[in-house]
């Protein structure tokens, strides 16, 4: 089996050869954690664990980086004050730190929520300010930075008048930008508008601020994922992923920096996963078209008729090709509620009920087990690859009304097989066996049941509930942050 991969900086799918026979080294742009992940993410980081998921498969010892932003995310080069933790840290009036851990915590725990597989490394930009402060060195000593006012910029036209493309991933015409912004060159730090930061000058109101060879600052937001992915995967790896939306300038920056600092491509194979749109339209935060990952699985928002699942949640998002633009919608997810239970159930048939066994199969699993992996090596197509253990869903209900026949040891081959693009491959799991969240939830609308009837007063009700819960082997403990509760 080959396996095709679809290359952003080539612009169609190429056979995948790894650098080292059947390793593969996979970095992931992380979250910038100062406010909750959406949606948006959640479909992102969940089609690299896709992808992660089927390489391990298929064989590959993977060395999966996932690094954490948590320093130096301008929303522009200009202006210090759009850091988006400086913004974050006065609307809470938290301090960084604390903003940074908050929404790790928070990202973390959602990532869990849907299955998803850590990183084998989770570096931090902020783990890293010495190995960014060198690259920066070293881009000056080369010639491609150059130093301004304490802050330190990438020369794009240097980069380019050496023979190098700074646009060769997004495909952009840089010389147009240049000639339609050429009224502003000059203006400000910069010697051009397209110049990037390396490393940036810290106002005196800035909290996030390091030492370096140019005065107190902060590193540049491209300039992190060029330190840590050469710094764990070598100066050229096998596959960069992330969302479509950081293609330029995020990765062509990085781009930009791998060759300039080492005269080499960093990346053999650009990944990118397209976005998620709600109601068919694009999810935001003005328009009111948003909406957490945790009040899909609540329940608790304005746009679905009830919860679902996280596990649902994912196998609606697998539907789609991570190429292509997912929507989801209320009758999107009843869909993919009833397309899930059928799947499982299909499961549970396969594995625990007593077939009349034969000599022959009337099912070609030999064949059907090459579509499948025909799908997964084709560029890791989820949804045709789901459409192929459909066919096998629809064989075992006929085969359990004995319209089909199966030998015993197709029988076990197709239990296995199915097994492992189920729940290894594809990442879902049987709702069935995984209570602990419902179990959770019920638990703490009886502590709210009884927190309530103390505050009225009603010490019977309050006892009642905390008597028959600890008869149950579930004891509640009450404490300065309220009430827990301990599983005996």
């Amino acid at each position: 089996m080959q396996l095709k991969i679809y290359n952003s900086l080539a612009g169609e799918k190429e056979i995948f050869k790894p650098i080292l026979e059947g390793n593969v080294g996979m970095y992931v742009c992380g979250p910038t954690v100062y406010s909750n992940v959406h949606l948006g993410n959640v479909r992102t980081f969940l089609s690299f664990d896709f992808i992660y998921r089927s390489l391990m498969h298929l064989g590959y010892k993977v060395r999966y980086v996932r690094n954490i932003t948590d320093a130096g995310h301008l929303t522009d080069d200009g202006d210090v004050n759009n850091d988006r933790f400086v913004k974050q840290t006065r609307l809470e009036k938290l301090e960084p730190m604390e903003i940074v851990q908050k929404y790790t915590v928070d990202f973390h725990k959602v990532l869990d929520m849907f299955n998803l597989l850590p990183p084998n490394i989770e570096p931090t930009a902020t783990g890293h300010i010495v190995e960014q402060i060198e690259l920066t060195q070293k881009l000056i000593e080369k010639g491609f930075a150059y130093e301004s006012n304490g802050s330190v910029y990438f020369d794009v036209l240097e980069y380019n008048a050496r023979g190098l493309n700074y646009g060769e991933l997004s495909k952009r015409n840089i010389e147009e930008l240049f000639a339609n912004t050429r009224d502003l060159d000059g203006q400000g730090e910069k010697k051009n508008p397209q110049d990037f930061a390396l490393w940036k000058k810290a106002s005196p109101a800035h909290i996030m601020r390091w030492n370096s060879p140019w005065g107190e600052g902060f590193p540049g937001w491209h300039l992190e994922c060029t330190a840590m992915s050469t710094k764990y995967l070598g100066e050229t790896f096998d596959i960069h992923g992330g969302g479509m939306d950081l293609k330029f300038p995020h990765h062509e920056c990085e781009i930009a920096q791998g060759k300039a600092c080492n005269d080499t491509a960093p990346v053999n194979y650009w990944m990118h996963a397209n976005m998620l749109t709600m109601n068919s339209q694009r999810m935001s935060k003005s328009t009111g078209n948003y909406i957490l990952p945790m009040q899909l699985v609540s329940g608790e928002n304005d746009f679905f008729e009830k919860p679902f699942h996280p596990a649902i949640v994912r196998f609606c998002f697998l539907q789609a090709h991570y190429r292509s633009v997912l929507d989801i919608s209320n009758e999107a997810m009843l869909a993919s509620e009833k397309g899930f239970s059928r799947l499982m159930e299909a499961l549970k048939i396969v594995s625990s009920y007593e077939f009349q066994l034969s000599d022959l199969s009337s099912f070609d699993l030999k064949g059907w087990k090459q579509k499948c992996y025909d799908a997964l090596t084709d560029d890791f197509n989820s949804p045709i690859l789901i459409s192929h253990l459909f066919e096998a869903v629809s064989f075992i209900f006929k085969l359990k009304e004995n319209k089909e026949t199966i030998s015993a040891q197709d029988l076990e081959d197709l239990k296995s097989t199915l097994n492992a693009f189920v729940f290894d491959v594809l990442g879902l799991q049987n709702i069935e066996e995984n209570n602990n969240q419902k179990l959770d939830q019920t638990l703490q609308v009886l502590i709210e049941l009884r927190n309530q009837a103390r505050k009225s007063k009603n010490f019977e009700l309050s006892d009642q509930i905390r008597d028959k819960l600890l008869a149950e082997g579930i004891e509640l403990k009450d404490g300065r942050d309220g009430t827990s509760y301990v599983l005996n």
